[in-house]
């Protein structure tokens, strides 16, 4: 169970905590920010995208490499796509969850798992633009020239067991996401990069289909 609930977990991952970010000054005033951020997820129906993820073990000096493509639709419906190093799939459906890895494949009903349902909601409200209402974590905004830093603190037993930090950080170009970044408490970090995105365009259901 331990292995599909951290490659989850990689679709909304966290920088080190730390009181000030190279480059980012704290944003004490958020209203405006919120209103922006959430009036641009509110006309986002899909987005299609590359990605590129850096995984970093504590015990390992080398980068852990991986990319794919990754599809989300209006209401809570995500696809992430592993095409190399190794082949994986994950989809989320609403409360359901779909795993592949090689020949192995999994689904999971979110109601029945307290921490995947934080996951799935992570997931969902980091693209939908309500993750800034989360109640699972402490929250802190940073601004720079070109972007914003969500920084958030988990205050969940669930979440807290896993993380030190999940930090989103958001273009100020168009409030999309541009990556999402993990600090897990083991010592690994996560940095998912999204690039090449395709904003409100038609993606069939079946991309989202789970039996």
């Amino acid at each position: 169970m331990r292995k599909p609930i951290l490659l989850l977990l990689m679709i909304v991952t966290g920088l080190i905590s730390k009181a000030q970010y190279a480059g980012y000054t704290l944003m004490l005033e958020l209203k405006n920010f919120k209103t922006s951020f959430s009036a641009a997820a509110q006309k986002t129906t899909s987005i299609k995208s590359d990605f590129v993820q850096e995984k970093n073990l504590s015990m390992l000096s080398e980068k852990i490499t991986s990319k794919g493509k990754f599809w989300f639709k209006k209401d809570n419906q995500v696809r992430m796509e592993y095409s190399a190093p190794f082949q994986y799939l994950l989809v989320i459906n609403k409360d359901k969850v779909f795993i592949k890895d090689g020949q192995k494949q999994n689904t999971i009903n979110t109601k029945s798992n307290k921490l995947f349902q934080q996951i799935n909601k992570i997931t969902v409200d980091c693209v939908q633009g309500n993750v800034l209402n989360n109640p699972d974590f402490k929250i802190r905004v940073f601004e720079s020239k070109g972007g914003f830093l969500v920084e958030l603190t988990p205050i969940s037993k669930g979440l807290k067991d896993f993380f030190k930090t999940i930090n989103v950080i958001i273009d100020k170009k168009d409030y999309a996401v541009a990556s999402i970044e993990m600090n897990e408490n083991s010592g690994d970090n996560t940095v998912i990069r999204f690039s090449n995105k395709e904003m409100n365009t038609n993606i069939p259901d079946a991309l989202f289909a789970i039996k």
